[in-house]
C-alpha cells in the first residue's frame, strides 16, 4: 500500500499527538502521588467494630497536603501474612510512595506489624519510630512499650516509605504532627516533617504540606517553586 505525500502532514501530526499523549501519561505517572493506608486489626476486619484508624489518617492527610494524592486503603486482620501481602502490593502493584499502617505494634502475640514491615523492607529508618516514642513519652509511660518503625521498600525502578503508626486517632494526630503550645509554637516536632524530604531521596513525587498544620523540611538545595494552589509559607 503506498501512501499519498499528501497525507504526510496529517500522519505527522497525529504521531506527535500521540507522543504528547504518551509524554502526559508518562509525567502523571511519575508526579501522582499514591498513598497507602493500612489499618491491622482483627475485630475492626472482622466487623466487631468500626476501624477509626483509616478515617483518622485521611482526616489528617487531607488537612496537612496540599499536593494532590490518591489514596489506597486496605483493612486487614493480624496476620503476619497477610500484613506482608498487602505492604508489597500496595508498593509493588499500586505504585505508592508512601505506606501508613495503623495496629499491630505492641508487645501482644498477636502484635505483628512491625515484624511484616521489617520482612517487606530493604532499608531501615530508626529514627522514625525514635520520634514517635519520644512524642508517645510526653503523655503516657507506657509509649516505651511500642515497637513502631519505619522502612524503605525498593524495587528495580520503585520505592516506598512504609510507616507504622499508632492505633488510637488522637496518637495518630499526635506523631504526625508534633506537639505546639496553645499558641502555635511547635515544642516537640513530628514525624511528617521529614516526610516529603524522605520521598524525595527516594524518587517519588515532590509533596508540598499546609505549614499550619505540618510545616515539611527540606535543605534549600531541595526547595522547589511553591505551586500556586499550595498554602502560603509561614513568614
Amino acid at each position: 500500500m503506498t501512501t499519498s505525500i499528501s497525507t504526510w502532514p496529517t500522519m505527522m501530526a497525529q504521531t506527535a499527538s500521540n507522543a504528547t499523549l504518551a509524554t502526559e501519561l508518562s509525567t502523571k505517572l511519575v508526579t501522582e502521588l499514591v498513598i497507602g493506608l493500612v489499618s491491622v486489626s482483627d475485630r475492626a476486619s472482622g466487623g466487631v467494630y468500626q476501624d477509626l484508624g483509616i478515617p483518622a489518617l485521611t482526616d489528617w492527610l487531607a488537612s496537612a497536603l496540599t499536593s494532590p494524592y490518591r489514596l489506597e486503603t486496605r483493612l486487614i486482620p493480624d496476620e503476619r501474612a497477610s500484613i506482608e501481602r498487602t505492604l508489597t502490593e500496595l508498593v509493588d502493584v499500586q505504585r505508592c510512595h508512601l505506606v501508613l499502617t495503623t495496629g499491630g505494634t505492641g508487645p501482644a502475640r498477636r502484635d505483628v506489624t512491625p515484624e511484616a514491615t521489617l520482612a517487606v523492607a530493604t532499608k531501615e529508618m530508626p529514627g522514625f519510630g525514635e520520634q514517635m516514642r519520644q512524642i508517645s513519652l510526653q503523655f503516657v509511660p507506657t509509649a516505651i512499650l511500642s515497637r513502631q518503625l519505619a522502612v524503605i521498600r525498593e524495587t528495580p525502578d520503585h520505592a516506598a516509605l512504609i510507616m507504622n503508626l499508632p492505633g488510637q486517632p488522637k496518637a495518630i494526630k499526635e506523631t504526625l504532627e508534633g506537639l505546639k503550645d496553645s499558641a502555635g509554637k511547635q515544642l516537640v516536632g513530628g514525624i511528617f516533617a521529614a516526610v516529603p524530604y524522605c520521598v524525595d531521596l527516594i524518587g517519588g513525587p515532590y509533596m508540598e504540606t499546609d505549614p499550619a498544620v505540618c510545616q515539611a523540611f527540606r535543605p534549600k538545595s531541595a526547595l522547589r517553586p511553591q505551586s500556586p494552589d499550595a498554602a502560603p509559607s509561614p513568614s
